[in-house]
């Protein structure tokens, strides 16, 4: 049985935990330093390389696990990944239950690839019926990076911290120039207007990103507007594709 390193001794040790844990080199064994634990993040990255390399031009659905069936927001899920996969979208989520499973299951019902990328956590959280196309991983910066690699757009719904946590990563991935054409769609004006107001006012109203920083996101209800702001990215990036680079 695990020992857990910190907290509840009743919860199950994650390898995030184990690889952020400061453990006395004298209780570490050759298989559980940081060295060794390189090797298996170098193995996570290959296997969603190879697991994700015919995706172009996904979206990639962010909200609540904890969101119900009977929630608003869960039917708006289902409406914008069915559109999407109806005009190509492949839809990747995080794989889990509430506005993951809402996304896959439209994705299904749109005949698009549906994807999830699974993480472990210590407490319990299995894929949803309706993923096609599974990754299991162990490390939340892995899944990240795959999240936007093979994503062109990213639609928030209301969530919670690791929602937001996905939400400021891609903003910040924008703001400093790592990702072009690459909407940040928040779905839903009554959970994100409190935020939308306290970045306008406060964080570009005392200097701390500018006015245009705000531009980065769309606030929208629509299924139908939502898909449209993806269809003009994909249309920009494909664009930008054509052009060929300057060797000068």
């Amino acid at each position: 049985m695990s020992q857990r390193l910190s907290g509840s001794p009743r919860t199950p040790v994650t390898e995030d935990e184990r690889l952020l844990a400061q453990v006395p080199r004298e209780r570490r064994a050759f298989t559980r330093t940081d060295s060794w634990r390189v090797l298996r993040i170098m193995g996570e990255f290959v296997e969603g390389f190879d697991t994700l390399a015919d995706v172009y031009n996904a979206v990639t659905v962010f909200g609540s696990a904890r969101t119900t069936p009977d929630d608003p927001y869960y039917e708006k899920a289902v409406a914008t990944a069915r559109m999407l996969a109806e005009d190509g979208f492949p839809i990747i989520t995080g794989g889990g239950p509430g506005i993951m499973e809402a996304a896959n299951r439209g994705c299904q019902e749109g005949n698009g690839l549906s994807i999830g990328c699974n993480i472990e956590l210590p407490f319990e959280q299995g894929l949803n019926p309706y993923v096609e196309r599974a990754i299991n991983f162990r490390y939340f910066f892995v899944r990240k990076t795959m999240f936007v690699k093979y994503s062109t757009a990213f639609i928030v719904f209301p969530g919670g911290y690791g929602t937001m946590d996905e939400l400021f990563e891609a903003l910040t991935l924008i703001q400093t120039g790592k990702v072009k054409y690459f909407p940040v769609i928040l779905f839903g004006l009554e959970y994100w207007k409190g935020l939308a107001g306290w970045l306008r006012d406060r964080v570009a109203g005392e200097g701390k990103i500018a006015v245009k920083d705000l531009d980065l996101l769309h606030i929208t209800d629509s299924p139908r507007e939502a898909v449209e702001i993806v269809r003009r990215a994909r249309e920009r990036r494909s664009q930008a594709l054509a052009v060929p680079p300057d060797e000068t």
